[in-house]
């Protein structure tokens, strides 16, 4: 008996844009816990709920603004649940702790929020089901304001940030209940 051997080759064809590794010279810190370290009940659903204060550092001279997506990695059945987007903020060092739920934040030079997996504009703190959560707080350096409407999703966020970052960092915590 004589077998045949059928390979497929899938040639994919990549922009510059998407050829270009992601500078990763951030730095996020938070003077509310350490990287990998327990984030503090304060921050979880279980708690006040408030946004942890972040520290930037190593920011591109050319950056014009700052992108943020908090999520947690470890949910069991939806797969990765995202918890605060966050788009437009002036590049700055420090984003303060408890940033009002809004779509547009004067206090941040205009930066807009975006829903949660919950569908809520703003913040949401951990508070997995059970057992201890990985969460990470992306920091993205952009190139340009975007052109989002303030109240838009993470896959809106993502997409429109394509071929406009310039720098990246991301802090880790956990929390279990």
């Amino acid at each position: 008996m004589t077998g045949v051997l059928a390979v497929s080759i899938l040639i994919v064809s990549l922009s510059d844009e998407e050829k270009k590794p992601m500078d990763t010279t951030l730095t996020v810190t938070s003077p509310a816990f350490a990287d990998g370290g327990e984030i503090p009940k304060r921050y979880a659903g279980t708690g006040e709920e408030l946004s942890p204060p972040l520290s930037i550092e190593g920011l591109p001279p050319d950056a014009v603004s700052i992108a943020v997506i908090m999520d947690d990695i470890d949910a069991p059945v939806i797969g990765t649940v995202y918890h605060w987007v966050l788009w437009n903020i002036p590049p700055m060092t420090e984003i303060p702790e408890d940033v009002p739920r809004e779509k547009e934040l004067p206090s941040l030079g205009s930066a807009c929020q975006g829903r949660n997996t919950l569908f809520r504009i703003g913040y949401m703190g951990p508070n997995p089901p059970s057992g201890s959560h990985r969460y990470r707080i992306h920091v993205y350096a952009l190139d340009t304001m975007l052109d989002l409407a303030p109240g838009a999703g993470r896959r809106k966020l993502t997409k429109a940030m394509e071929g406009h970052i310039i720098g990246y960092g991301v802090l880790g915590g956990q929390f279990s209940k």
